[in-house]
């Protein structure tokens, strides 16, 4: 198989560009349940104290889903700080990964609007879990591929430690949320744990 050479690859920088755009769009779209309810308890003659008892989940699930997101995020940035060039494969990861992250919003829409069942909770926390497998498999392109990055070398096998952590984490509140009987968004605490399994995970590939 012919490897494309740094010349004949296109530059990183408008895929970045627009991936910070779609990903900035989709922090604003979280917001738009929760205008669309002030205006429905405007006209319904509530006061802010009623209000926020009524949208408290709306309010939960925006800011859990803006502060996933702006972590995806700056995962996503560190990731491809030493990108060059992009190539076919990093192009379409990227794509998947946008993908994701834009579903996001559809599903804190639902969690916020809608009475909680198991589906609800896979699809929230599924959406997750997608984003962060995408990311390794990110990784995994880069390291196969080290003609995209500035250096050309390929990075170590313990740079797939963060996005592996998060997977796990993210496999293990799903399940939890889908097993567990009232665990539900709850589950989600495991990601405490993430910090401490990323650690084991890079002395693990470091070998």
């Amino acid at each position: 198989m012919t490897v494309a050479s740094p010349q004949h690859l296109r530059p990183v920088e408008r895929m970045i560009f627009f991936t910070d755009a779609v990903v900035a769009i989709a922090m604003t779209l979280l917001i738009l349940p929760l205008l669309e309810s002030v205006t429905e308890a405007a006209r319904e003659g509530l006061d802010t104290a009623a209000f926020l008892g009524e949208n408290v989940g709306q309010l939960a699930s925006f800011c859990l889903s803006f502060f996933i997101i702006l972590l995806f995020w700056r995962g996503h940035d560190r990731l491809l700080t030493r990108v060059e060039h992009q190539g076919s494969g990093l192009f379409w990861l990227n794509g998947l990964w946008m993908f994701s992250i834009v579903a996001l919003p559809v599903v804190t829409a639902m969690v916020g609007a809608m009475e909680t069942d198991r589906l609800q909770l896979g699809l929230y926390i599924g959406t997750m879990l997608t984003t962060s497998l995408i990311m390794g498999g990110i990784q995994l392109d880069l390291q196969r591929r080290p003609q995209l990055l500035r250096d050309q070398v390929a990075p170590p096998r313990s740079d797939l430690a963060p996005a592996a952590a998060n997977s796990i984490m993210f496999a293990i509140a799903l399940v939890i949320a889908l097993a567990v009987p009232g665990a539900g968004f709850w589950s989600l605490l495991a990601l405490f744990l993430r910090g401490p399994l990323e650690h084991l995970l890079r002395r693990r590939l470091g070998t």
